[in-house]
């Protein structure tokens, strides 16, 4: 690891190391209770809500054959913690976000490569293609996603390398295949696979002792689908654009690290924070907005990562000027996370509880 780099991490994180296991449930009267008790999240999923480094509610719904406490597929929220990564380098000069990708990857064979710069891609105004447009398989699947995947998964010459969908830039357009390149981007630029650099930045440093990448053998929380059993899913087919896995309080940990400056420095954060109004609040590997939450007298800034693999849903929220974060993992695709922005929902709601009521 490089010497600059490394007096980032030397800002040790004590508070975000000592995550507590599944607590009790706040008091009934406790609006967050309130927000929980009135959806279904308690038949689905696990839920913490915490306010600086004290966790108000930190709930396990554990069932069947689940390990204890359950390592949740993170995602799409690896977009998140990539990103993370690749605001590192920038922070140390050895990636400019407005310069080509193809100045790091000059073995990327697409032909936006020379085009589509570092910020298009993690902000997915990059062109490529899309796996989900990939034929689906009998049960739904993308092929590209599905066991079996006859085609290439390489980020530089497979898939993601191949027809473009549009010239870089305009309005965005999610997809998997950028995070991906960006995975194979950090690799060029570091010397290391982006699951190393997940390991000895994020996981080894914040005492992460549950994250990890596909493949593994370990019993990971899989989903169901209108009450039934999800699909066959490549888990190894993501790779960085949603390959890690871990418990909720490991996540927390992250958030933590990520919104009290121990891993990027203040100037980076904020540029992998700025939402772009015009282009529905997205940033770099979330989204950041400002919304009006049922109680408070102003709009409230939130961060957001949400993803979905097959029946496996997960909300990732900070709201870094109230020090609240809330984390929410389900096993179940059906799930009413409502929009916060729309002002209602269970999201809405559970955030409301959290930043508007008072609760400490």
């Amino acid at each position: 690891m490089r010497l600059a780099f490394a007096a980032v991490l030397a800002l040790a994180a004590p508070s975000a190391g000592t995550a507590r296991e599944p607590l009790g449930p706040v008091a009934v009267s406790s609006p967050i209770q309130q927000a929980l008790a009135a959806s279904a999240i308690a038949e689905v999923g696990d839920v913490l809500v915490s306010k600086g480094d004290a966790i108000l509610v930190h709930t396990s719904h554990i069932a069947g054959i689940r390990a204890t406490p359950p390592l949740w597929r993170w995602a799409s929220v690896t977009k998140q913690v990539i990103a993370t990564l690749v605001m590192q380098e920038v922070a140390t000069g050895h990636i400019g976000l407005d310069q080509p990708v193809s100045r790091y990857l000059p073995g990327f064979k697409s032909a936006n490569a020379g085009l589509v710069t570092v910020r298009q891609l993690l902000r997915h105004q990059s062109g490529l293609p899309n796996p989900d447009d990939t034929a689906a398989t009998p049960e739904s699947v993308p092929a590209y996603d599905a066991p079996g995947y006859t085609g290439s998964r390489d980020p530089l010459t497979g898939y993601c390398a191949g027809p473009v969908k549009r010239a870089p830039g305009g309005n965005w357009e999610y997809n998997n295949c950028d995070y991906i390149v960006a995975g194979a981007l950090l690799g060029a630029v570091t010397g290391k696979p982006w699951q190393r650099l997940v390991q000895q930045r994020i996981a080894k440093p914040l005492g992460l002792t549950s994250l990890g990448a596909f493949p593994t053998g370990k019993l990971i929380v899989p989903g169901t689908i209108n009450g039934r059993p999800e699909a066959g899913i490549d888990l190894n087919a993501f790779g960085a654009s949603a390959g890690l896995y871990g418990t909720l309080a490991d996540l927390w940990k992250f958030d933590r690290a990520l919104m009290t400056g121990k891993l990027l420095p203040d100037s980076a954060r904020a540029e992998m924070w700025d939402g772009q109004p015009q282009l529905g609040a997205i940033a770099l590997g979330q989204w950041a907005f400002s919304a009006p939450l049922k109680g408070c007298a102003a709009p409230v800034r939130i961060i957001e990562r949400r993803g979905a693999i097959g029946g496996v849903e997960v909300r990732n929220f900070i709201l870094p000027d109230a020090d609240i974060v809330a984390i929410i993992f389900v096993d179940r695709a059906d799930f009413a996370f409502g929009e916060v922005w729309q002002g209602q929902g269970f999201s809405h709601d559970l955030l409301a509880a959290a930043a508007c009521s008072g609760v400490k």
